[in-house]
């Protein structure tokens, strides 16, 4: 017991021999998207008023994992470290004994555990604050949309401190446009505490977003062609200012099919063809006049080819009819006979005439004589 009791006081008492007493405030937790900007706060309230003489902000990933410094103060000089320069802030008013640390453009690298250890002057306490920065996956920067449809546009100002937003402003640019237009702006030092462009964007944007919960995300409703562009968000905590810009995409394609659709009067303009169109059209005529002459002596052989068949069916359907019906004329000779005189002193003549008869008949061959005589 006495040794354990040893144990626990011995550091309490180098502690406050070599000034490394620790006070240690609350941890709360950040959770920040790829790219966005996050606020940590460390402020120490001392009585006092001791100035503060050394801020100095760590980082550590684990009990196994090497520390690595974000920034420190030192003599009246802010200096960022390794891959967080120009990326860590030191935002807090030193005068106030306030070292808030501002990390833009997060990475999925940066996540862990933030410690901020702040030494006031002529004073053996370190005040140390703890942050853990979760990274969330990175929000789309790119947003595409139809025409006639809307954009939701994101704006975060994420903090551990209870700050609030104090002015927010969107702007519009684009390659057409070079000035910038204001889409929507809230401020909270004007007296109506409200402004909202007059301009085109006028009963189109809705803020969307909590104010109280540094949100200043907004709504662009009825998205035409001429909104594409870039969408830039300024929001402010104080003069703390972080900026996140949105690249907005403007598809056509509803409105090209609904003019495909719709019939068009036919109009007496002359189409002009392109460079293509008109290379086909020569490659086809050229085609064309080489493969004439084939298609004219392939016409021309099938017709002969055609006549010879017919001819030759012709003479094979005649011989097939001689063949089934065969004509043969049989005549016999003809004797003819004359005598001079007869009974009564008168010259007599008798001719014999031949008959055919045809060879379909069953019976023999028959010749049917008949005379005419004369006197």
């Amino acid at each position: 017991m006495l040794r354990l009791l040893k144990l626990i006081v011995i550091p309490v008492i180098l502690g406050d021999s070599q000034g490394l007493t620790d006070r240690v405030a609350s941890s709360p937790e950040l959770r920040v998207h790829v790219g966005d900007s996050a606020f940590m706060g460390c402020i120490v309230h001392s009585p006092e008023k001791k100035p503060v003489v050394k801020v100095d902000w760590i980082l550590s990933k684990g009990e196994h994992a090497e520390s690595e410094y974000v920034l420190y103060y030192y003599s009246n000089l802010s200096v960022s470290t390794g891959r967080f320069q120009n990326r860590s802030h030191l935002v807090g008013d030193i005068l106030r004994n306030d070292g808030s640390l501002l990390l833009q453009n997060v990475q999925e690298a940066d996540q862990g555990t933030y410690t901020c250890e702040i030494r006031l002057k002529n004073e053996s306490v370190v005040f140390k604050k703890f942050v853990e920065l979760r990274v969330l996956p990175e929000k789309p920067k790119e947003l595409t949309v139809h025409v006639g449809s809307s954009a939701e546009m994101g704006c975060f100002f994420q903090s551990t401190e209870e700050k609030h937003v104090t002015k927010v402003d969107w702007m519009f640019s684009s390659e057409k446009h070079a000035k910038e237009e204001v889409v929507w702006r809230h401020n909270l030092n004007m007296p109506s505490g409200y402004f909202q462009n007059q301009g085109r964007f006028q009963n189109r944007v809705n803020l969307i977003g909590d104010i109280s919960h540094n949100d200043g995300s907004i709504m662009l409703q009825t998205v035409k062609v001429s909104d594409q562009g870039n969408y830039t968000c300024h929001i402010y905590l104080g003069k703390l200012e972080s900026r996140k810009t949105t690249v907005l995409r403007v598809l056509q394609e509803d409105s090209q099919m609904s003019i495909a659709t719709t019939p068009r009067p036919q109009t007496d303009r002359p189409v002009i063809l392109d460079g293509n169109q008109l290379v086909i059209i020569v490659g086809i005529v050229c085609a064309t006049f080489l493969l004439l002459p084939v298609l004219i002596l392939v016409v021309k052989k099938t017709q002969w080819n055609k006549s010879s068949v017919s001819s030759t069916a012709s003479l094979k359907s005649l011989e097939n009819k001689e063949k089934t019906n065969p004509e043969k004329h049989v005549y016999s000779s003809i004797t003819t006979w004359e005598s001079m005189e007869g009974p009564s002193g008168q010259s007599e003549a008798t001719y014999m005439t031949m008959h055919p008869v045809w060879p379909s008949s069953s019976r023999a061959p028959n010749l049917a004589l008949s005379s005419v005589r004369s006197k």
